[in-house]
Parts: structure tokens; sequence; C-alpha cells
């Protein structure tokens, strides 16, 4: 018998979209679920629209956030759910029918998986600045099984927060989503990986994700790529980076941005390597910059692949591999 799963459904202001978000999750080819709607002290006529639907489907429940924001509704509707499986969806998004059923089984064929995620079909406009949004799309869908997920874990958040489904029992020992002035979602993603959590992702497009310049992630300062950054630093100073100088391999924007960061953290960089020869004998923030073959002159040191373009990184992991690095223990991907 596949898993009950409760649905956890933040809103806020986002009438012209939930309509469509609803009528997707009511047309589940798994019945046994229950859409836990939190409403966030919504303006625009989006109450109306959950109620009208929990009078229709008695699978929704409707819920007021005690709190104020995303993570407050997140919390409240994670605590109120009923099923040992949790699925996100936001309210601007669409599911595929049989996109809650997939994920219940594989979890349920899978007892050492924790959070599985589906691949996700971009919709809205897709021209102009969003091109950086439909090649982050590509890497994403790219990212299937743990190995993969965890090895790009520090360059991008590799799983899309509304296809995730999770067991509430990983939700319950990681205390929830945290508050705190950054993205909860990869936050959560890297305290999971922390406590030995695996992950993966179904191969399939299971959902339509809407992007759009009112995206939170475009609009909020708390998904602002330096809030990123030092929440990858805080959680590599907890593992791979404690008491070992860093070589960030790459002196683009990529490479100093992280150079800039670690030594304000008040960690020490001891070199820059570059595969270009042209920089090569240069100095950066006062940081040495070295070719390949004196990568490793720094004993014990982390190797960072700070670069912002998919060939570069594999091109830096092939010659990591040649110098006997070990990648994900002594070299870690970041951007």
């Amino acid at each position: 018998m596949t898993p009950r799963v409760s649905v956890l459904l933040p809103v806020r202001n986002a009438a012209e979209t939930l309509g469509e978000c609803l009528a997707s999750l009511a047309a589940q080819t798994l019945a046994d679920h229950e859409v836990v709607a939190v409403d966030d002290h919504s303006t625009d006529g989006s109450r109306a629209l959950l109620e009208a639907a929990s009078r229709g489907d008695a699978r929704v429940r409707v819920m007021d956030n005690p709190g104020q924001g995303l993570v407050a509704a997140l919390n409240a509707s994670w605590k109120a759910a009923r099923a040992p499986l949790l699925a996100r969806m936001d309210a601007d998004d669409v599911c595929h029918p049989e996109r809650l059923r997939a994920q219940a089984i594989r979890l349920q064929e899978d007892a050492d998986l924790s959070l599985l995620g589906t691949c996700v079909r971009l919709v809205g406009s897709t021209s102009g600045p969003n091109e950086g949004m439909r090649a982050y799309v590509r890497w994403l869908n790219g990212l299937l099984e743990h190995e993969a997920i965890v090895r790009d874990l520090f360059v991008e958040s590799p799983l899309a927060h509304p296809t995730v489904m999770m067991r509430a029992a990983l939700l319950v020992r990681l205390q929830g989503y945290r508050t705190f002035d950054g993205p909860e979602d990869y936050d959560l993603w890297l305290r999971a990986h922390a406590a030995g959590a695996r992950f993966a992702k179904l191969p399939a497009v299971l959902l339509d994700w809407r992007d759009g310049p009112s995206r939170l992630s475009r609009t909020d300062p708390r998904y602002a790529s330096a809030r990123f950054r030092e929440l990858k630093i805080r959680a590599l100073e907890a593992g791979a980076l404690a008491q070992r100088p860093a070589v960030v391999w790459g002196a683009g924007p990529v490479g100093k941005g992280w150079s800039r960061a670690l030594s304000a953290r008040g960690h020490r960089v001891a070199a820059f390597v570059e595969v270009h020869p042209r920089r090569v004998g240069q100095r950066i923030h006062g940081v040495p910059v070295v070719p390949v073959e004196g990568a490793v002159a720094t004993p014990g040191a982390l190797h960072l692949a700070a670069v912002g373009q998919p060939g570069a990184r594999e091109e830096i992991r092939g010659h990591a591999a040649r110098l006997g690095l070990r990648d994900g223990d002594d070299l870690i991907a970041v951007a």
C-alpha cells in the first residue's frame, strides 16, 4: 500500500495562479493525500480560493500562519501534517498527475532515501535575464542520484524546493526550517546532508516551475548569492574546511569572491590555481597565482573549484585527480 502524503502549501497573495495549483493537486493519481495550506496573511483573495477548495475537497485543510513569512508558514504546515511523507508545493507551480504517487513509491521502495525531488519544466518568460535560470534548470535536471547531488551540493541548490518529498521523521530530527537571514531550503539541504541524509531525484519532469520577475529568489535579499556563499562556508567549516588552509582554483569573479569571503572569516587562502598561463605569476588579494603543477605545494589544503562554468569545473576535477586529490575530500566544487 502506498504511504499517505501531506502536501505543505504556503500561500501569500497568489490568487492569479493558486487555482491551477490546487487543481493539479486535486488531479493527483495518489488519492490518499492531504493539502495543508497555510495562508500567510494574504490580501488578494487567496484565502477565499483556499476556503472554496476545502469545501469542495475534504483533503484540503486551511490554516492561518501563526507568524510572519514563508519559514513560519512552512513550520506550521509540517507540524500540522498527519502523514509520514511530506511533499512541498508552491502556489504558483503545477504538479503533473503522477507526481505524488511516483515519489511515494520510490520512497517506499528505498528505506535509506530521505529526500526525493523531481525534474522540472520551466514556465513563464524565456528570454533576456532568464537565460541564467534556464541554464540552472538544465544543470538541476542532470543531478539524479545521491552521489551526483552531494558532489555539487556547494555549487548551487541541487533540488527545486517545490518538487521535494521527504520523510516527516527527517524534518522532526532537523527541527524544521530555520529562521534566519538566508535561503531556508538550501539551508535545510546542507543540514540534512550533515546529518547523513540521502538524496535522489526522479528523472521524470513532474512539476512546472514558474519563473518570473516577482520570484522571491529575484526580489528578496535572503536569496542573494552572498547569503548562499555564507551558508556554504559555514557548512564547510564544520567539515572539510576545518583547520585547513584553502587553495582556490579559478581567479575569476567566483574565485575572487570566495577568497574575500574566506579571508573575512579568518581562513588562510594559500594560493589561486589557474589553468590559463596569462594569470600565473600574478598576486590577487596578496595571494600568488600558481599553475596546476603548483596546486599541491600547500600540504593538507582544501581545494575549492571556484568557477562558474560546468565545463571548467570538470576540467579542474580532471587536473585534481591527476594530482592525486580526492573529489569530495581534498577538492570541492563551489560557486
